[in-house]
């Protein structure tokens, strides 16, 4: 009679967790994916040259594919089933397609390049090559180099225009920024900007950049539209990463230094506002409504909510070891964040009332940059 009630107790203990496991996968499931949909993250992992397929309908990996030494830049391209990225130690760019998971190109491109970035419609693909001092222009479509253009020395990132008119390439060792004609890659102009210039944030209007400083606790506000720098602000602490608001309006800026999270006003170009986040905030990501944002503390392996408008600090949720690269999926329903030192993919429930961590997928060794692609 006993061995009886313990087969019946187990059957039920089986039913109970396949219900819940059931009941959790539907959770999960993003409301606006369909049959036939896929939704997939892409982690570059700079410790081995690959990159990791993630399915995130079923929370698991898929592949593993190599790209490259020195994998950076991972982008999903705005209208193809494409996921583009570039191999600094290679020196050139790489295309896989997203459906069948295989490298479709390679493009050579120039010496050390670490970033790249798509035109507003998809067209063409821009690319720094720090190595050449060389900006390139790829045709998407032909996956030709089409144009090719002259930087100052040590060419960090470039950025393109929301007009699509422009290229503005920060120039670390010169100390400047350089406003380039995206058409042709011909000189628009240079402006002296913070030393060793880094990271770029534009305005949705185009009329303003925001420059990071490499070296000093500064950023540079530059005028696009005069080719003039307007100021070169102290904001109190290192700038880790340049988080604009969706409408552009303000400028966040979470700072290891400062162990918190500073606020820039774009009209004004002003630090109208501080933040104590935690240990060591290094970078972050805002929801489509800008009423959230996401801040990664690298050295309390923790993720900081932070509710925009009031200023309130949530609790933190607690992922992998040194989360850095956030990305939110479409609709802001999941955030993912990769883990360099655990070597993770942190999943978290962005869009439940309080915020709570889903699982962590293994990737490969020492993971940095992440793209998100829906088809």
């Amino acid at each position: 009679m006993k061995l009886r009630l313990n087969r019946r107790l187990s059957f039920l203990l089986v039913l109970l967790g396949a219900l819940a496991t059931r009941e959790l996968a539907l959770e999960l499931r993003p409301s606006f994916l369909r049959p036939g949909l896929h939704l997939m993250a892409y982690v570059g992992n700079t410790g081995d040259g690959t990159l990791t397929v993630v399915d995130l309908v079923k929370l698991a990996p898929v592949t593993t594919v190599f790209v490259g030494q020195g994998p950076s830049g991972v982008r999903a391209h705005p209208a193809r089933n494409e996921i583009w990225g570039l191999s600094s130690a290679g020196g050139y760019l790489w295309i896989l397609d997203a459906k069948s998971n295989q490298i479709a190109a390679r493009i050579p491109v120039g010496a050390a390049p670490y970033a790249l970035d798509f035109s507003p419609d998809g067209r063409r693909a821009y690319v720094a090559s720090s190595g050449a001092n060389a900006i390139v222009a790829i045709d998407c479509a032909s996956r030709a180099v089409v144009a090719r253009g002259p930087a100052e020395r040590h060419p960090w990132i470039a950025r393109v225009t929301p007009d699509g008119k422009t290229v503005v390439v920060t120039n670390r060792d010169d100390n400047s920024l350089s406003l380039l004609d995206a058409a042709s890659l011909a000189s628009r102009g240079v402006v002296g900007v913070v030393s060793q210039p880094e990271q770029i944030a534009i305005l949705p209007d185009g009329s303003k950049a925001f420059v990071t400083s490499g070296s000093s606790n500064q950023i540079s506000v530059v005028d696009l539209r005069r080719t003039e720098l307007l100021a070169n602000l102290a904001i109190g602490g290192a700038p880790d990463d340049l988080i604009l608001k969706p409408d552009g309006g303000e400028l966040y800026i979470p700072s290891s230094s400062a162990h918190g999270l500073l606020v820039v006003n774009t009209q004004t170009n002003e630090v109208g506002d501080f933040m104590v986040v935690g240990m060591s905030p290094v970078a972050g990501t805002t929801t489509p409504d800008a009423q959230r944002l996401y801040v990664s503390d690298s050295a309390a392996a923790h993720i900081v909510p932070i509710a925009i408008e009031t200023r309130q600090v949530g609790r933190p949720i607690t992922v992998g070891q040194e989360p850095r690269t956030s990305r939110l999926t479409p609709g802001g329903d999941i955030l993912l964040v990769v883990d360099a030192a655990s070597n993770d993919l942190a999943v978290i429930r962005a869009n439940a009332p309080t915020p709570r961590l889903i699982t962590l997928i293994q990737v490969g060794p020492r993971p940095r940059d992440l793209a998100v692609k829906i088809f």
